[in-house]
């Protein structure tokens, strides 16, 4: 069959370090899919939270179509018409003022990494602690492995970034004992989705706000998993009455409804950890990626 000759040939040719299900997808519409067998599937796994609008939605279609005629890449040694409109929009709905776009969560978590350290070592050699907690998850690049608290993902690959302290989520008495002088920065998903849904607690961030503020520290939310509409308001942190602002948000994941697209966004204080040729992307932010992502937001503007 054609899905047995599409495995096998993967089996050959590829890495094998997905364990994936014998099925061989065609394409999608709505919320449905359908394998080389002509055989319909009801999607709940949603390109693993990417396919937030679900496949073949008639407005990504029309503005993909339009702007592949147009441009697709042309690299960030220039300026095209599209990342200015979409960070002046997720500065309006997330409340920070400055975004990099790269192409994945890992990749925006790496950037946010490099942020704390750099505003670490702005201030002290002797400033490069970062504290994460206990079952995140953050992606699968060694600097996101570092501050990811699950060894069953970090332990083939130690040793990893050093000055990681892991703490319990929603534990005060651990978070307060965490922090010193040496802290560059927190790294906090609102809701923990990786093996399970785990909030944080309104009290636990606010008193990660304030001990952020008390050692000069980065305050850092991964919204890659909860995050841009999962739970009813554009970003987890948001749902918190008052709002409990971070220093920098990640997000990625349905940014640009299945193109590659990740976020760093964030406060001027933060943003000052960066300068000029410091860091960079080849391919993200593209001006294909950017126009869809212009649109996704505009139809979740419509749905939020």
């Amino acid at each position: 069959t054609v899905s047995r000759e599409v495995m096998d040939l993967e089996r050959e040719y590829l890495l094998q370090n997905y364990a994936r299900y014998p099925l061989v997808l065609h394409r999608g519409e709505g919320p449905r899919v359908w394998d080389v067998e002509g055989k319909a599937y009801l999607d709940f796994i949603s390109g693993i939270g990417v396919n937030a609008l679900g496949y073949e939605h008639p407005r990504i279609t029309r503005v993909i179509q339009e702007q592949a005629r147009l441009l697709i890449h042309s690299s960030n040694l220039y300026y095209h018409e599209y990342q200015g409109p979409l960070a002046r929009h997720i500065a309006k709905i997330s409340g920070l003022q400055r975004s990099f776009f790269c192409n994945s969560g890992t990749e925006a978590i790496e950037g946010a990494l490099k942020m704390i350290h750099s505003h670490g070592h702005q201030r002290s050699a002797e400033k490069f602690e970062i504290i994460s907690l206990d079952n995140s998850f953050h992606g699968r690049t060694m600097g996101a492995l570092s501050v990811t608290g699950q060894p069953k993902y970090r332990t083939d690959f130690e040793p990893l970034i050093p000055g990681v302290r892991f703490v319990t989520g929603n534990d005060l008495s651990q978070l307060e004992a965490a922090f010193s002088e040496r802290t560059a920065g927190i790294v906090i998903e609102w809701i923990q989705g990786e093996g399970g849904i785990f909030p944080i607690t309104a009290e636990y961030a606010t008193r990660a706000r304030e001990l952020a503020d008390r050692y000069d520290a980065l305050l850092v939310f991964d919204e890659i998993q909860c995050g841009v509409g999962r739970v009813g308001t554009y970003f987890g942190y948001q749902l918190s009455d008052p709002v409990i602002m971070p220093d920098v948000m990640v997000a990625a994941k349905p940014l640009a409804c299945g193109l590659p697209l990740g976020v760093i966004t964030a406060n001027e204080r933060a943003a000052a950890s960066i300068g000029a040729g410091m860091h960079g992307s080849t391919f993200g932010g593209s001006a294909l990626a950017c126009r869809v992502a212009l649109e996704f937001f505009e139809i979740l503007d419509e749905l939020l």
